[in-house]
């Protein structure tokens, strides 16, 4: 099975499409402060990292998915499905940014509800994974609210904004894990 570059994925609140290249002035608005940008692996306020990381969802190599509030119709944030194994049955879900107006109101939490419940009642996928910076505490955070495992740390595993290696931790949520990842999130 393929990944659907056509999906839509929805509940009351939020709508997650994927990018299109008419997206991009809006996003450029909304990705032009580099204070987002601490602990991600481009700085989406440089044009050139911009380009460098919109290309592979322009492309279809990257299903990168808008979130969008529903009731303001409007674009607050983006998330993506990446690093697909089909023999393995395993996706990513990463590259995930929202607008500073949006933290703490629960869209990552709905937008991540929505993108597992695909991967593993959809999909039928046997993993999912996740990683960041393991300096980016609120990230790693979020992971664990929605009960994923922490996995391990990569040392020196990504190249940063100015200069800096990352050490990137891994999580993830299996297949077998999901009705209990679900219950206990109240989904």
């Amino acid at each position: 099975m393929d990944l659907d570059f056509n999906l839509v994925l929805e509940d009351d609140l939020v709508l997650l499409r994927p990018v299109e290249e008419s997206d991009i002035p809006k996003i450029l608005e909304l990705t032009a402060s580099p204070e987002l940008w601490k602990y991600f692996t481009y700085d989406l306020s440089n044009p050139e990292d911009f380009h460098d990381w919109i290309q592979p969802a322009i492309n279809k190599q990257r299903l990168q998915l808008l979130l969008i509030d529903k009731q303001e119709n409007e674009i607050i944030g983006s998330s993506a499905f990446g690093n697909y194994s089909n023999r393995d049955l395993r996706i990513e879900i990463g590259w995930t940014w929202i607008d500073q107006r949006f933290h703490g109101l629960g869209y990552n939490q709905r937008m991540k509800k929505l993108m597992l419940s695909y991967c593993f009642e959809i999909l039928d996928l046997e993993r999912v994974e996740f990683k960041t910076d393991v300096l980016n505490i609120p990230a790693r955070k979020a992971l664990k609210n929605i009960n994923a495992i922490e996995e391990g740390v990569l040392r020196s595993h990504s190249l940063m904004t100015k200069g800096r290696r990352r050490d990137t931790i891994f999580y993830s949520i299996l297949k077998n894990e999901w009705p209990f990842v679900k219950r206990e999130n109240d989904w």
